[in-house]
């Protein structure tokens, strides 16, 4: 259906708004908003809607309850990836990266239909640990004890607590020869990424389960729009941010500001672009 309707259209003005659409029938063109066209075609589930970039401005929605009715209802009719909320009070621009991403995951399973949300750019910087050491893993670090802290009220203070989906997240908490070596399932929210959220596979993490934990998938914002993965800071320069992986005994993974997939020592200040769910 999707193949021939975009046969069909090929080569014919586009705007943000309006679609020329051939209706087959008696051969006249139509007009036809292209959002009733996806709702018309597009399967109302969480994997339809992972399939399709879109980049659409879905604020309003949010914010008058219409988004988060769709959610619970597992429909998702006005989502698709790519599409942003400004938030409400820093007026930030988070993007919609996947949807459903940790439904039935956890020890104590999610089941609350949800979308993953980061933020557009880095939300400011901070250090892993304030020495070159990965002691107790990303759960034991000082990005996640105290350093993400503030940027946790920004992302609160923007969606509302109620929206944001408390649910349970498999961290490291031990590392042994440079590599994680423990875990468990966490009460979380708000999180820095992994390398599997980014590009789909372990780059210079410790190679196995421990570092991948439930987040292993790459994000369908990131599969759709390899863009995406590269960051800017507040003056629009592209910019480091840090992932959750260890790497060696003094090191934890990162995004360098190309895009390449690196790594560098727990003390230096990187930029900070967590992964929330909101419902």
């Amino acid at each position: 259906m999707i193949k021939k309707i975009t046969e069909l259209v090929k080569g014919l003005p586009v705007n943000e708004d309006v679609i020329p659409f051939v209706d087959s029938a008696n051969g006249e063109t139509k007009k036809v908003v292209i959002d009733d066209l996806l709702k018309a075609i597009v399967p109302k589930n969480a994997g339809a809607h992972n399939g399709i970039y879109r980049g659409k401005d879905i604020t309003d929605l949010f914010y008058n309850g219409t988004l988060s009715q769709q959610i619970a209802a597992g429909t998702f009719d006005d989502i698709f990836i790519g599409d942003y909320i400004i938030g409400k009070v820093s007026k930030r621009k988070y993007l919609v990266a996947d949807i459903n991403y940790r439904l039935n995951c956890g020890d104590t399973e999610c089941t609350t239909p949800h979308i993953l949300m980061i933020p557009e750019r880095i939300m400011g910087t901070a250090k892993m640990n304030d020495t070159n050491t990965v002691t107790g893993g990303y759960y034991g670090s000082k990005m996640y004890t105290e350093y993400l802290a503030p940027f946790k009220t920004v992302i609160q203070n923007d969606f509302e607590i109620n929206h944001i989906l408390n649910h349970k997240a498999l961290l490291t908490n031990a590392v042994a020869d440079g590599k994680a070596s423990g875990w468990a399932w966490y009460d979380s929210t708000i999180e820095i990424m992994n390398e599997c959220m980014v590009y789909g596979h372990n780059a210079w993490g410790s190679h196995h389960g421990y570092e991948t934990g439930a987040d292993k998938s790459q994000l369908s914002l990131f599969r759709l729009n390899a863009s995406k993965i590269v960051a800017r800071n507040d003056a629009g320069e592209r910019y480091w941010y840090w992932l959750r992986d260890v790497v060696s005994a003094s090191g934890f993974a990162y995004v360098t500001s190309s895009g390449n997939a690196g790594n560098s020592s727990a003390s230096y200040s990187y930029g900070v672009r967590p992964a929330f769910l909101i419902k």
